[in-house]
């Protein structure tokens, strides 16, 4: 019988290939990738020897799939939280599709440029006195989930209000600043860290808070270092480092992060 192929066939293999990479961008740079390797390459012995009728080993490995299923969740649970945020934020909420698109209104508010200018004014302020800052600008993600811990602010965006957040002996400095729907909505608020292990030693709690926040939304994140007053800007997990206050003007209004 001649080996055929069909279009079912094509598109179950598009979506597996789908779901391996969106597992590879989640887990790349941890410690879980080498542990999803090892599986992937015992799950693909058990298919070569059910397909060679090695009834034995393969009613062995088969059990042992069957029940580690259950325990993979249980030891990946941090990992299957962090995809399922993901999934959510990025694709139901995010740029690329957004089921709002089809419920929201034609022609939502578009965010003034002024408030752009107030962000580049005080990061550049900031960044010159080295003062450390984090601040996370959202998109279609939901910061209010971010925002426990932290101080609810929900005040008009402006450079000298952000100067004093992160002053050094003010109270609110350390965490980050949530801004949604054109306010600063909250201030001190902890972030999750990335836990990839390739990310650079050198850059410090504040960085790598800024990547985990990446990884978890589709926000866009600014971090000025409090060592070298480096502006750096962070998006899906990818960080620029050293940019200028022109190129972070242009990125708040061209990348229509409003």
């Amino acid at each position: 019988m001649p080996f055929q192929i069909s279009v079912l066939d094509i598109i179950d293999i598009f979506l597996v290939a789908i779901i391996f990479f969106q597992i590879y961008r989640i887990i790349r740079g941890t410690a879980a990738f080498t542990i999803f390797i090892a599986i992937f390459f015992i799950y693909l012995f058990w298919i070569i020897v059910k397909a060679l009728n090695m009834e034995l080993i393969s009613a062995l490995l088969g059990q042992v799939i069957g029940v580690g299923v259950l325990a993979l969740i249980i030891v990946f649970q941090q990992e299957v939280r962090r995809f399922l945020l993901v999934l959510g934020n990025r694709y139901i909420t995010g740029r690329r599709f957004s089921l709002s698109r089809f419920f929201s209104a034609v022609g939502s508010d578009a965010g003034s440029p002024k408030e752009a200018e107030e962000i580049v004014r005080a990061c550049e302020k900031m960044a010159s006195k080295n003062t450390g800052a984090l601040i996370v600008i959202g998109r279609k993600s939901n910061l209010t989930l971010y925002s426990d811990g932290g101080e609810i602010i929900k005040a008009q965006i402006s450079a000298e209000l952000l100067e004093t957040i992160f002053f050094k002996n003010t109270p609110l400095h350390d965490g980050a600043v949530l801004i949604e729907g054109h306010k600063i909505l909250a201030a001190r608020c902890p972030l999750p860290t990335t836990e990839r292990v390739d990310v650079d030693p050198r850059f410090g709690m504040r960085h790598r808070a800024a990547i985990g926040m990446s990884e978890h939304s589709d926000a866009l994140i600014i971090v000025i270092s409090e060592e070298t007053g480096y502006i750096s800007v962070v998006e899906e997990g990818e960080i620029r480092e050293n940019i200028s206050s022109n190129e972070l003007r242009n990125i708040l209004l061209m990348e229509k992060v409003w």
